[in-house]
């Protein structure tokens, strides 16, 4: 079966004209799920931050954007900014966030996109020392919490802001060799719904997002086999493979004010595989 069109297809999909002028901060936001984001927003006429430690890919992103047709209806496309941001430094993190103000003067929306399923969280529970603990944390969960929180007393200011956390099906799933970042993205769960609460009066909303085998480059280069493949197309409902910017739709939707009451919630986009968050 054939998947949804990608962005280059973007004429056929919805135009949020609440997005235009909207200014996003995209954690992990050069390659992936976060590039297809940064790309969709871009394409509605938001201005994007990608912050990330993978330069080239930011840069051949930006380029792409950059030679996109404007299409029959909706804006103009915006090429985004990088800037280099390790978000396992806190430090990093705090200048990120000032930079962009200095900048652009607000953030009207954080996506908290960064993470890491590869390379040093692929270990068993025998195998986790506390270095390997610290960096998984890091990667995929602190910075999620303190960016959240640097932002938080200036979309607070304005009275709005969106706040889109990534999760995984991950933590649904039965299975061995990623704990911490089971942990994590478990714990993502309960972040959001703490955020939304503790946000909601100021106008700010906070939902995430739980993909399932999203065949991102970086995926199909690392994790998904043929033979892995074919199981997790067995456990989906839809008998495909899901593209980066299948989930990537739906973190933009949530972003706009056609979801404007919605918050707290997890949206999973897994072709059916656990279906009910």
């Amino acid at each position: 079966m054939a998947t949804a069109g990608g962005p280059s297809d973007h004429h056929k999909y919805a135009i949020y004209p609440s997005l235009l002028g909207k200014i996003a901060l995209v954690t992990g936001g050069a390659e992936g799920i976060g590039g297809s984001i940064v790309e969709i927003f871009a394409l509605q006429g938001a201005q994007v931050i990608i912050a990330d430690i993978a330069e080239d890919s930011a840069l051949k992103l930006i380029e792409k954007i950059k030679g996109t047709a404007r299409g029959p209806i909706g804006p103009e496309p915006v090429v985004p900014v990088f800037y280099e941001c390790d978000v396992t430094n806190l430090d990093t993190l705090k200048s990120t966030v000032d930079r962009a103000l200095a900048q652009f003067s607000r953030i009207d929306i954080l996506v908290n996109n960064a993470a890491s399923s590869a390379g040093k969280a692929r270990v068993a529970t025998k195998d986790v020392t506390p270095e390997a603990w610290e960096f998984n944390i890091n990667v995929n969960l602190r910075h999620q919490f303190f960016l959240s929180q640097l932002i938080f007393p200036h979309m607070a200011a304005q009275k709005s802001g969106a706040i889109v956390n990534m999760g995984s099906i991950n933590w649904k799933v039965p299975g061995v060799g990623l704990p911490i970042y089971t942990t994590c993205k478990a714990a993502v769960v309960g972040l959001t719904r703490t955020h939304a609460r503790e946000f909601g009066p100021h106008g700010i909303r906070v939902n995430s997002v739980m993909p399932g085998s999203i065949a991102t480059e970086r995926q199909i280069k690392e994790v998904l086999t043929d033979e892995y493949k074919a199981e997790t197309i067995a456990a989906q409902a839809i008998k495909r493979v899901i593209d980066p910017h299948e989930a990537a739709r739906v973190v933009v939707f949530l972003c706009t004010d056609d979801a404007s009451a919605v918050t707290g919630s997890q949206y999973v986009v897994d072709g059916g595989w656990i279906g009910d968050p």
